[in-house]
């Protein structure tokens, strides 16, 4: 998937879920982990989720609570100085195998 489709602003990013668990118990705990350790707020939503609903991108229960199952397309947002960097590792994140780490 091309991580800034034409016309995508590079403040927000789809990504399809890879881990088979989706994003649960372990690959939560990397993907929060690795949100945490960013300069910027970064928020996931289920695609199609209204914006003001999107959650935090750092918190394990936030993500839990998402229920992003394999194969579920999910939407990064963040702004500010560093945000598309961040979005491209995240969502490079997303799009692995977290349940082999």
């Amino acid at each position: 998937m091309d991580p800034h489709p034409e016309g995508e602003p590079h403040d927000r990013l789809k990504a399809v879920v890879a881990s088979a668990s989706g994003l649960h118990a372990r690959p939560a705990a990397i993907f929060a982990e690795a949100a945490a350790e960013l300069d910027v707020e970064v928020t996931i939503a289920l695609d199609g989720t209204p914006e003001d609903e999107a959650m935090d991108a750092s918190s394990i229960l936030s993500l839990m609570t998402l229920g992003a199952g394999n194969g579920d397309t999910v939407v990064l947002r963040a702004e500010g100085a560093g945000a598309e960097e961040a979005l491209d590792k995240l969502a490079a994140l997303v799009e692995t195998d977290l349940d082999a780490f």
